[in-house]
């Protein structure tokens, strides 16, 4: 029995982490569970979109602190967890050329924050919380917190809420940008499959070179992001989408894309 679920249906993947008991804690299994999932997703040819989300009352706590205490406590650490699991499934989140939705449920801490913060949009439920719990455990921030949060929320905010690791509400973390919307407990799978559809209904080229744009940009001079967007542009224009989506403009009709 997996502890990530995997499905698709109308060209969205939905990735669901399945350890209710454990509030979704993310153990070795899976971690490796969640990679090969996000890995089939990004390669998938009839995936145009992912949805990710958590089952039972937490999206994720991140680390699940039993099976680490056992590490420690056999001298093993941390065991390379980082670089081995959570990095490359971070990588895979962001450099995937389709839009990535985290639909936030519940309690979203350490890790767990961090994986959805590295997606590209975030919907939470009215009961979600947030909460970088690394320094409570004495710990520094992993899962790209350190990159992704203050692009979020500036570096002060992000200072912060990593520094003090006191839990934001659903409100506050609307009102931070850390979410783009919330909606009541009971309506969030709607609303996140809702968003996932109509991404995955439009032109997913599109939405690959946005991200690799705004990637791109963050580390990078006006000129070189310039320079980026010329080359992006360039090899949109060569798509279907792009032609099909400019006739269907000037015969004013909706365009259908088929994310070629």
């Amino acid at each position: 029995m997996n502890d990530v679920l995997y499905s698709v249906d109308d060209a969205v993947a939905t990735i669901v982490l399945d350890r209710p008991e454990a509030m979704n804690s993310l153990t070795v299994r899976m971690k490796v569970e969640l990679l090969e999932a996000l890995t089939r997703a990004s390669q998938a040819y009839a995936v145009r979109a992912v949805l990710l989300t958590g089952a039972g009352r937490a999206f994720c706590v991140g680390q699940d602190l039993n099976e680490h205490a056992a590490a420690l406590e056999a001298g093993a650490g941390l065991n390379d967890t980082v670089r081995t699991h959570y990095n490359p499934i971070i990588r895979t989140v962001t450099e995937m050329g389709k839009p990535v939705i985290a639909a936030v449920n519940g309690v979203a801490a350490g890790a767990g924050a961090s994986l959805a913060f590295a997606c590209d949009l975030r919907i939470a439920a009215d009961r979600a919380k947030f909460m970088m719990a690394f320094a409570g455990i004495g710990l520094a921030p992993d899962s790209g917190a350190s990159w992704t949060l203050q692009r979020l929320v500036g570096p002060a905010r992000a200072a912060e809420l990593l520094l003090l690791g006191e839990p934001c509400d659903a409100a506050r973390a609307l009102e931070l940008g850390l979410v783009s919307k919330v909606v009541p407990a009971d309506e969030l799978a709607a609303e996140a499959r809702a968003l996932a559809v109509r991404l995955a209904q439009g032109p997913t080229s599109a939405y690959a070179a946005t991200k690799r744009a705004l990637g791109f940009a963050a580390n990078s001079s006006l000129s070189d992001a310039l320079a980026m967007e010329a080359d992006l542009q360039d090899a949109c224009a060569k798509t279907a989408d792009h032609r099909n989506a400019t006739f269907a403009f000037l015969n004013k009709k909706r365009p259908v894309f088929e994310g070629r």
